[in-house]
C-alpha cells in the first residue's frame, strides 16, 4: 500500500460520508429555517418547538433516502471487498 492509495481511499470514504449525510442535514436545515422564521413572525420563543419538526423532517428524509443510501454503501463495501487482493500487493 502506498501513501497515495491510502489518501485516495480516505478521500472516497469522506466523500461518501458527506454524500450520505447531505439529504438529512439539508432537510434539518430547511426545517430549522422555517421554524425560525415562524418563531420570528409570531414572537414565540419556545426552545423545544424547534426539535420536533427537525426530528420529523430528518426521519422522513431518512425514510425516503434509505434505499439510495444502502445502495451506495453496499456498492462501496462490495468494491472494497472485491479489490482486497489488489490492496495486499
Amino acid at each position: 500500500m502506498t501513501p497515495e492509495f491510502v489518501i485516495e481511499f480516505a478521500k472516497q470514504a469522506i466523500i461518501l460520508t458527506i454524500l450520505l449525510s447531505l439529504p438529512m442535514l439539508g432537510l434539518g436545515l430547511i426545517a430549522g429555517l422555517i421554524i425560525s422564521v415562524f418563531q420570528a413572525v409570531t414572537q414565540i420563543q419556545e426552545m423545544t418547538l424547534t426539535f420536533v419538526p427537525k426530528i420529523l423532517a430528518v426521519f422522513i428524509g431518512l425514510l425516503f433516502a434509505a434505499p439510495w443510501m444502502m445502495e451506495k454503501l453496499i456498492s462501496f463495501t462490495s468494491n472494497i471487498i472485491t479489490n482486497i487482493p489488489m490492496y495486499i500487493r
